[in-house]
């Protein structure tokens, strides 16, 4: 499902991290001035491809995109894998936190 809001900053297109292995996905948007990505919340997977992804779909769609992510342990014994980036329209990585807790501002 697509999903873009209008906003004062701008045509903003939403969608969670499985929906990066879907170019099409992001092309239905339509131009949109900044996608952002939904983490998972678990472990990452075996052959983590989220920063090319992440990377690849900034670059398709000449848009920024943030990709936040929970990283950590969490009393629940449940670990999340972190990891969140913004990405400018030429899939130049602004900024990334691999683990931990941090405010970023790409400007």
């Amino acid at each position: 499902m697509v999903v873009v809001e209008n906003t004062p900053l701008g045509r903003i297109g939403l969608s969670i991290c499985y929906d990066l292995r879907f170019p099409e996905l992001y092309r239905a948007m339509g131009a949109v001035d900044l996608i952002v990505v939904l983490p998972r919340l678990l472990r990452p997977p075996a052959r983590p491809t989220g920063k090319t992804l992440v990377r690849a779909r900034a670059i398709e769609n000449q848009c920024y995109v943030l990709a936040p992510a929970q990283g950590g342990y969490h009393i629940s014994g449940r670990e999340t894998h972190g990891n969140s980036m913004i990405v400018d329209p030429w899939g130049v990585v602004l900024d990334r936190l691999p683990r931990g807790s941090a405010w970023s501002s790409p400007v």
